[in-house]
């Protein structure tokens, strides 16, 4: 089976297979996310869609009703620069985090996101899914964060902001309350690595991997192991 012209001019970001439904992101200013029937798999079918700003490169189950998005933050570019480059686009910002309600497949909903840092803001979690750590029953989800913050007043989408921090963001995730953050793990000592940092922040101290037995949450980076409470 096929299932065409879904999304015209735009491209897949993320998929997610669950069942007898297919989830998809697809991203050119705004980020759809299409629920699909999958049950015939000779006629694929979209049940229904989301926009919303942004986009999921990763999208993980909370449950069967519930999808985590972890993706970009996106703010449309002015009409003038849209009419100049002859281009629909959207300039990517900060890293963000949403939780969907599919319970409704006609109808699915954003209940939950948070928004980390400004443009320049990455998580080696968008490119590999290892990197990102969830557990239901602990209410625990780790996201590795390199941060990247505007000092002062922010002017316009296009500008960067200077790395600030890396490490990992340590949230409590719940339906009732979304994302609450519980503190932050980094395995740089002080801040002289990024204020040493240009264009691009990278070091032998960067978390990469995160995972926990029993109570004790680890965090790896190629020049140390961390065990945290």
């Amino acid at each position: 089976g096929s299932l065409e012209k879904l999304a015209p001019n735009e491209r897949i970001y993320s998929a997610r297979f669950m069942g007898k439904k297919g989830y998809l992101v697809t991203f050119k200013k705004v980020d759809p996310l299409f629920v699909l029937d999958l049950s015939n798999p000779t006629k694929p079918a979209v049940l229904g869609k989301l926009k919303i700003p942004g986009y999921s490169d990763y999208l993980h189950p909370y449950d069967e009703n519930h999808l985590i998005g972890l993706g970009k933050d996106t703010a449309e570019a002015e009409d003038s620069l849209k009419q100049q480059r002859q281009l629909d686009f959207a300039w990517y910002q900060g890293v963000k985090m949403a939780v969907f309600d599919v319970t409704d497949v006609n109808n699915p909903k954003e209940m939950h996101k948070v928004l980390i840092g400004d443009r320049g803001t990455e998580s080696d979690a968008l490119h590999e899914h290892k990197a990102f750590l969830f557990d239901k029953e602990k209410q625990l989800l780790v996201l590795p964060i390199t941060l990247a913050e505007i000092r002062g007043e922010k002017n316009e989408p296009t500008q960067y902001g200077e790395y600030t921090f890396q490490g990992v963001y340590v949230y409590r995730l719940t339906l009732d309350k979304g994302f609450v953050l519980q503190g932050r793990i980094s395995h740089y000592d002080d801040d002289a690595a990024f204020k040493r940092s240009g264009y691009y922040f990278g070091g032998d101290a960067n978390i990469q991997r995160s995972l926990y037995i029993g109570n004790v949450l680890y965090t790896v980076s190629q020049k140390v192991i961390k065990a945290n409470a």
